[in-house]
């Protein structure tokens, strides 16, 4: 008993801050500059139609809803473009900035309620989900939770592409939260839609079926990205309230 009592007094905090920079290897942000000769030969080694030739002085856009961060573009271009270190941040449709735990306690008076749904994902989201609520990452020293009923919930959390079975499903949640409500679209495939193409069996991203308010981008995101989303949706929340 004394010995397991030692060790838990040994052990070091786990919790880490949340970091918007990957490893070495990590494929971030797309960086560099793309020649008119290689624009389209970069989109058309897109998959899912995420890259495309601009005037912006790069030379191209990527929509980072869409991207899954494969690399072919990068490939393609021989050098020219480079995945950076940093994260792609979250996609938010009105003005927001982070919050800490303490602002969310002075702004909304109690914590945000998440309520998730799988609308048809492979689970890799849903994966990092769980690893939100890990001692690394630990999602309630925010002030977050995650609830069984919509019912109880001030954001709506998607993941996956919306297929026809689950279209009313995410509809019928959408309407049973009360209002204040926002909805995330976690992933490429929530996000996007363009994940597995055209289909009989698809719908496509969420906001062809309910408004969304924040789309986190990856294939699929990181922890930190989306408790970066979340953090901003309580801001949100508290300037709708």
């Amino acid at each position: 008993m004394f010995k397991v009592i030692e060790r838990l007094l040994g052990d070091k905090i786990a919790t880490e801050k949340i970091s918007l920079t990957g490893s070495e290897r990590f494929r971030g942000k797309i960086t560099g500059s793309c020649s008119i000769a290689m624009r389209e030969a970069c989109a058309k080694a897109c998959p899912v139609g995420a890259f495309a030739a601009s005037d912006n002085g790069q030379g191209y856009a990527v929509d980072y809803k869409k991207c899954i961060f494969c690399g072919k573009c990068v490939e393609r271009a021989m050098g020219s473009l480079q995945h950076s270190r940093e994260e792609a941040m979250p996609v938010i449709t009105e003005e927001a900035a982070e919050v800490t735990a303490e602002v969310i306690r002075q702004k909304l008076g109690r914590s945000l309620h998440v309520r998730h749904l799988d609308a048809g994902s492979c689970n890799a989201c849903d994966f990092e989900m769980g690893a939100m609520s890990n001692p690394i990452y630990d999602l309630h020293r925010y002030g977050v939770h995650v609830d069984a009923s919509p019912r109880h919930a001030d954001l709506l959390m998607v993941t996956g592409v919306v297929t026809r079975n689950l279209e009313q499903a995410l509809r019928m949640s959408y309407e049973a939260m009360p209002e204040p409500r926002l909805v995330m679209a976690c992933g490429a495939c929530a996000a996007g839609g363009e994940t597995y193409g055209a289909s009989y069996a698809i719908v496509g991203a969420a906001d062809q079926v309910v408004p969304v308010d924040i789309y986190i981008p990856g294939c699929p995101p990181r922890p930190s990205a989306m408790i970066a989303g979340l953090l901003a949706a309580a801001d949100i929340l508290a300037e709708k309230m």
